[in-house]
């Protein structure tokens, strides 16, 4: 029996340009379907971020993105095929680099890298509210 408050999207991706918009259409939509319409832009804004290093960092376009809705958290996380976690570095901002993580490390209440036990990583954020229509 699933949970109150519990909902998933799940989807398998090969990251190119022309799906980041469409990913992030689908992210906003979820966010505004569960009640989080005030974080849409951010969270799309940090989905997008962690979809742009996946063929950048990994030589592979392949991943899967999960966004797990549960009471008063939403947490996304990105799986793809490298079992080199990311590590949190100073920007450069002559090269408009390396700027991800320092973007989520200041947008979401949470984030973090972990080993997957078949291989690859998974890299997942969180951001916290009371969805509308849930009690304080």
């Amino acid at each position: 029996m699933a949970e109150a408050g519990i909902a998933q999207y799940r989807q398998r991706l090969a990251v190119r340009p022309s799906v980041l918009g469409r990913v992030r259409t689908i992210v906003k939509a979820h966010m505004h379907l569960w009640g989080f319409a005030p974080l849409a832009e951010t969270v799309a804004l940090c989905v997008h971020e962690l979809l742009v290093n996946v063929p950048r960092h990994t030589g592979s376009p392949k991943c899967e993105l999960t966004l797990d809705r549960g009471p008063g958290r939403l947490r996304v996380t990105v799986s793809d095929t490298s079992q080199t976690l990311p590590v949190k570095r100073e920007p450069d901002w002559i090269n408009e680099t390396g700027r991800g993580l320092v973007l989520l490390d200041e947008m979401t209440n949470a984030w973090g890298a972990e080993p997957n036990p078949d291989g690859g990583k998974s890299v997942w954020f969180e951001v916290r509210a009371t969805p509308r229509g849930e009690a304080a």
